[in-house]
């Protein structure tokens, strides 16, 4: 039982990579130009504190795909479903720092998991071709499931921090979320915990 779970983790995984390699781009000169960027939110801090370049890595790869011109309008999502935690905030302030317009930063606060970030992109910002921006590990369970639900999406690669204690973690997690992603698009039908009204983008000109 145990072997045949292991098998079957290992399966998921490596079908998930496999599906995303032709859509993932590392170069701001060779991705294409799409409309609009989803970045996918995670914590500014390490739970014991200190920076989570993870984090600071997906700001800096959104805000150069802005400034390269290679999208015209940028959306956050993230968890913000208690008044104690606020990622998108904190994403749409650093992307301002990074030398992006406010008005070309839209926030999405109800993106609690990956799932929900990709399925709002289209049913609320009504994004159907676009970039996800995240690390390569995460992107490819991004793009599974855009994918899995019609939509026409390319990942643009943040910087990983390969070699440490916390990639190691994200490595381990990462089995499991896309065994998960796999249930949720085959077995489970699952929906976005939250819905809600279409949110216009505003795009540069």
């Amino acid at each position: 039982m145990v072997l045949a779970t292991v098998i079957t983790l290992i399966v998921i995984d490596i079908s998930i990579s496999k599906q995303a390699e032709s859509a993932l781009y590392n170069s701001i000169n060779k991705v294409p130009v799409k409309k609009a960027a989803l970045v996918l939110g995670t914590a500014k801090y390490m739970i014991g504190g200190g920076k989570n370049y993870f984090y600071t890595y997906r700001i800096r790869a959104a805000a150069n795909l802005f400034k390269a011109g290679k999208v015209k309008a940028i959306v956050v999502s993230g968890d913000h479903s208690t008044k104690y935690y606020n990622e998108t905030s904190k994403m749409q302030n650093d992307l301002i720092k990074a030398g992006v317009p406010s008005q070309y930063i839209t926030l999405d606060p109800l993106g609690i998991r990956t799932l929900d970030s990709v399925v709002r992109a289209e049913a609320i910002f009504d994004l159907k071709d676009y970039i996800i921006v995240s690390q390569k590990f995460h992107l490819e369970r991004a793009l599974f499931l855009a994918k899995a639900k019609g939509q026409k999406v390319i990942g643009f690669t943040a910087k990983d921090i390969p070699g440490t204690a916390a990639a190691y973690r994200m490595k381990a997690r990462e089995y499991l979320a896309r065994a998960k992603a796999f249930l949720d698009v085959y077995i489970l039908h699952t929906t976005p915990k939250f819905h809600g009204k279409k949110k216009k983008v505003n795009y540069k000109k």
